[in-house]
């Protein structure tokens, strides 16, 4: 608690000092994704990590996890963010999840050590999702076809994209170096396209069906995109159409008994009253 406090007398002394080293990075992100601003920094227990958003204290954290706070704990009444925010115990980086247009902003960190004290700002700009980028999370194909995941952005030569299938790990990129899991489920069937990092899957199968999910990493922030791939099965496609064939052919089966019929009917009649009209006619 003593650390705590002579940090904080720190923290109000070094305001404004021009010893503070400050640094400044722009970070772009699609709006529903998940964010991590970095400290590029370990803590050793003698940090006061401070996170700010437009003036106001968002989350804090002290290198001996004394004291922790996130949104509405570091200022009551202010729930901004609802418990999107998640601290790293390690290195004190902030991670924004399920991010909104309405997260674009600055975010100031300020370290503050009896040694010395940093500051950093990230502008985040948050983008709107498109209609299309909408319809590409979700992905649904016949059972032999091809499917391609495009993440919708243009690799930088230090990401590592990596990408997983149900949480397990099937395809990465560092890089100019990639590999693609080898397990008999996935083998020669996965295609990774180095510029863009988009994940191409050849003669899909059920067992391909779940969700995909790719983490892309650089030293200034990590993005995660989500996709759903739905495969149905060509046999029941097959049975849904035969199925189709049988009823529209029930259908004129009895449509055209109906009309015989009827055809039948009218002739029977049309015979009997003919019938009685010569009956009269030899009668007389």
């Amino acid at each position: 608690m003593l650390r705590f406090i002579l940090i904080s007398v720190l923290s109000l002394l070094t305001n404004g000092v021009s010893g503070v080293d400050t640094d400044e990075e722009s970070v772009f992100v699609m709006e529903g994704d998940s964010v991590t601003l970095h400290t590029d920094v370990t803590t050793n227990q003698q940090e006061d990590i401070k996170w700010y958003f437009d003036d106001t204290r968002i989350a804090q954290i002290t290198g001996d996890l004394s004291f922790i706070c996130t949104d509405v704990q570091c200022n009551e009444g202010t729930e901004r963010f609802r418990d999107r925010l998640k601290l790293d115990h390690q290195t004190g980086s902030l991670t924004i999840m399920n991010i909104t247009i309405t997260d674009s902003g600055l975010y100031e960190l300020k370290i503050i050590s009896i040694r010395r004290s940093s500051e950093k700002n990230f502008n985040v700009t948050v983008y709107d999702v498109p209609a299309e980028r909408d319809d590409m999370k979700r992905k649904s194909v016949k059972e032999g076809e091809s499917v391609t995941l495009d993440p919708g952005v243009i690799k930088n030569p230090n990401d590592v994209m990596t990408w997983y299938f149900n949480d397990s790990l099937i395809a990465e990129i560092t890089g100019d170096q990639s590999k693609v899991c080898t397990d008999e489920q996935w083998f020669e069937r996965l295609e990774l396209d180095h510029q863009t990092g988009s994940l191409a899957i050849m003669n899909t199968r059920i067992t391909d069906s779940g969700d995909y999910k790719l983490k892309i990493s650089s030293s200034r922030f990590n993005i995660i995109r989500s996709f759903t791939v739905n495969v149905s099965d060509v046999s029941d496609s097959g049975s849904s159409s035969a199925a189709a064939v049988v009823v529209v052919v029930v259908v004129v089966v009895v449509v055209v008994v109906l009309l015989l019929l009827l055809v039948a009917a009218v002739v029977f009649y049309k015979r009997k009253a003919i019938m009685k009209c010569k009956y009269y006619i030899q009668f007389f």
